[in-house]
């Protein structure tokens, strides 16, 4: 068999297939579809409209869950909880600052009567005034803080029942005094979702569509059809808010993942539709299917419409469901971690996934049937206009561009991966953790508080540890004596308070202040410092146990559990998928091949996000980089990227197959498929980058990750480092082990 020549539009093989053949489900599935149009329609509204219905009725129970049990601050908060201690819930911070002095008799009997409304409230265990306790006041008396101890964890008190906390306590604010209000439950009630963003990553799409497509109506269909699976997503997660803990940063996360995946999946299929009407027009009655497929010749404009609507479901729709499986198990793979409510979100946008391939394979064939003709009319129209000024086909800017890589294969290789290794190596100081109150707008009243507070007492008093001297039944108050005489010697300790009874005499709790601020490397240190070096000869000498808690420690510990779990997270998403791959592609090579370049691209995606975020790059706040997007990041672009592996090796192996000859099979693979690849990674930059615009810290570094692997994805391997190493490998690329080839499944993409 011989291959096109440049310059001459390459036929998709899928068009001139086997008349006998039995149609494959995706294509009976696409042919309902079509053919139903107005039907599939109104199925698809109804879900969007039901699901949205029910739940603005039911409303969303969204709960962050970062407790790990078997962790040191999990095992002192439960301690605490246990021995009815009021430290065992979280607590808000009311900060009051007059210029004049807060002992005047008037502004100290409008603090006590607005602190007496808030120990009314619900969810309130505690207030301690700040006039009872003289260390609560700054030395020059300008600044104060009352201490609220709620109920529980911030996480789980509701946001109306924290915003008139906000409200009650600011009531004392006029004639001088300010009131801010710090603490976790004051930072979730006041935050913000994506803003704008999703609006400009749709906008930003919606540009390059038409640019692509030179049609609204054919730019439209992708983002129609995503708009569509991210509705019904965001509706279905809000039903399973009451079944399984959510977080309350879930819905921002499945609107970024649902768009760019959705028009990512929509546009796959759609481009092949568009190829397929070039090539079905183009033939004979046997070349559109044959009287043994009961469709007219390409004189019956609407059988050639429908064909291409089976073709490339049937062929396209193959690659959308494998990279779909890709994406959902590599976000199941979060499940292993086994952090609260992470594994919650790693299901919904596993759901977000799932309805979104669905509705690329239903919806989108339902909306080529309405609005086909414009569209078959358009692609003719700018065949007809390439055709008249001389131009050649689409791919063969790409052909030439393989064949130059082709050429010097080890220098494109050796560049590529120089160039992706320079920006991971800033990954290896990587340092995970929290965003605070430091992190937040400078107007919220979170950030006042934490300022105010910095400012008055030190910039260690934002994230005190709390340790608890456990004596097991015995009583405590010698041990808890000592506890913080030791921690007042200990360097990095600004200020200790004095022991903190609870319920029963057998646990005390002392508050640590350091000398540095929470987001501190010192800080981390100090508490390391404490658990394994401070704290073990003193329970040695008392026979107590001493538990370094807090949300300082907390978040410290959250971090550890991430960084050690990543391994088994790794392998289980990298085996996953090279076994899906080896049945695949029947190769070895290519999945080895696969794995370690997808971890090259997040390897420099995590890069970057550590240069801008950590290290303070174009602007942004230093500090650490929130604990769980490495291994969000990680499943959501080792999933994406097999979009783009599958979809081009799964050409080059059609024309390996067809052809023998792997220098022609990767240079054609990548002339069919380069102008698409493109355009899809330029969708989900758009979309993933649109999120660096909003207002909330973890959303930033989720968009900026995401956009840069994707860029370095699509750009760098797919373009660079892909044709050189298959050009390299040639034929050894497809080698299989005959006993693993008789033992594996075969799984089939490309259309017979």
């Amino acid at each position: 068999m011989t291959t096109s020549p440049p310059g001459t539009r390459p036929t998709a093989p899928a068009a001139g297939h086997d008349p006998g053949r039995r149609p494959g489900i995706l294509e009976r599935v696409a042919a309902f579809s079509h053919r139903r149009r107005w039907t599939a329609l109104a199925l698809w509204a109804a879900v969007l409209i039901g699901v949205q219905a029910v739940a603005g009725v039911v409303s969303s129970d969204y709960r962050n869950d970062f407790s790990l049990p078997g962790t040191e601050s999990q095992q002192a908060l439960e301690t605490l909880q246990d021995h009815g201690a009021a430290q065992g819930g979280d607590t808000v911070q009311i900060v009051l600052h007059d210029e004049d002095g807060l002992a005047a008799p008037g502004t100290e009997r409008r603090v006590e009567a607005v602190l007496d409304d808030v120990r009314a409230l619900d969810g309130v265990a505690q207030v301690r005034s700040p006039y009872q306790d003289p260390g609560a006041v700054s030395d020059d008396g300008t600044l104060a803080y009352a201490t609220v101890t709620l109920d529980g964890k911030a996480e789980e008190m509701p946001v109306p029942d924290t915003r008139r906390l906000i409200d009650t306590a600011q009531d004392a604010q006029g004639e001088g005094l300010s009131v801010a209000l710090g603490g976790e439950a004051v930072r979730a009630a006041g935050e913000e979702g994506g803003g704008g963003a999703e609006g400009a990553g749709i906008l930003g799409a919606l540009v390059i569509l038409v640019f692509l497509f030179g049609s609204v109506v054919a730019a439209g269909l992708p983002v129609v059809t995503a708009l569509f699976a991210v509705g019904s997503s965001m509706g279905l997660i809000v039903l399973a808010s009451h079944v399984v803990t959510l977080a309350d940063f879930t819905p921002p996360l499945m609107m970024l993942v649902g768009l760019g995946v959705g028009i990512d999946y929509a546009l796959l299929v759609f481009s092949r539709y568009r190829t397929e009407l070039l090539a079905l027009g183009g033939r004979g009655t046997e070349g559109a299917g044959g009287p043994a497929d009961g469709v007219a010749g390409p004189a019956d404009p609407a059988a050639v419409r429908e064909r291409a609507t089976r073709v490339a479901l049937d062929a396209a729709g193959r690659t959308v469901f494998f990279a779909a499986c890709t994406v959902v198990i590599a976000l199941l793979g979060l499940v292993a971690l086994g952090l609260g409510s992470l594994q919650g979100v790693a299901l919904a946008m596993a759901l977000t996934v799932l309805v979104t391939m669905v509705a690329s394979l239903t919806l989108l064939p339902a909306l080529l049937g309405v609005f086909g003709r414009r569209i078959q009319r358009n692609v003719e129209r700018r065949d007809a206009r390439r055709a008249a000024r001389g131009r050649g086909d689409d791919g063969a800017a790409w052909r030439r561009w393989a064949t130059a890589v082709q050429r010097r294969p080890w220098a494109a290789l050796m560049v590529a991966v120089l160039a992706l290794g320079a920006l991971a190596a800033p990954a290896a100081g990587l340092r995970l953790g929290f965003a605070d109150a430091g992190n937040d707008p400078a107007a919220s009243t979170s950030r006042q508080a934490y300022d105010l507070l910095a400012e008055g007492f030190g910039p260690g008093f934002n994230g005190p540890l709390v340790v608890v001297a456990d004596g097991g039944g015995e009583a405590v108050g010698d041990a808890a004596g000592a506890l913080r005489a030791t921690l007042l010697d200990t360097p990095g300790v600004a200020a200790a308070s004095p022991p903190l009874p609870t319920g029963d005499s057998s646990t005390a709790t002392v508050i640590a202040y350091p000398e540095t601020a929470p987001q501190d490397e010192a800080t981390s240190d100090l508490v390391a410092a404490l658990r394994g070096e401070v704290l073990p000869p003193l329970e040695a000498d008392t026979g107590a146990e001493f538990l370094v808690g807090g949300s300082t420690a907390a978040a410290q510990d959250f971090a550890s559990t991430v960084a050690d779990r990543m391994p088994l997270f790794v392998a289980l998403v990298v085996g996953l998928s090279a076994l899906l791959l080896t049945a695949v592609f029947r190769s070895l090579l290519i999945p080895l091949k696969a794995a370690v370049l997808n971890l090259l691209s997040i390897g420099a995606s995590l890069g970057v996000v550590t240069l801008v975020f950590q290290q303070g790059w174009l602007g942004a706040q230093p500090g650490p980089v929130e604990a769980f997007i490495p291994a969000m990041i990680f499943a959501i672009v080792f999933g994406l990227s097999m979009d783009y592996e599958v979809f081009l090796l799964s050409r080059i192996h059609e024309e390996w197959e067809r052809t023998r000859d792997p220098a022609v099979a990767v240079r054609e693979g990548l002339a069919h498929t380069g102008r698409v690849i493109t355009a899809a990674a330029a969708i989900m930059i758009v979309v993933f980058a649109a999120f660096v615009l909003s207002p909330d810290r973890m959303l930033q570094q989720f968009g900026l990750g995401l956009a840069v692997a994707i860029l370095l994805d699509a750009v760098v391997i797919r373009c660079l480092i892909v044709p050189a190493v298959m050009q390299l490998l040639g034929a050894r690329a497809w080698w299989l082990p005959g006993p693993l080839a008789r033992l594996l499944p075969r799984v089939e993409l490309e259309r017979n």
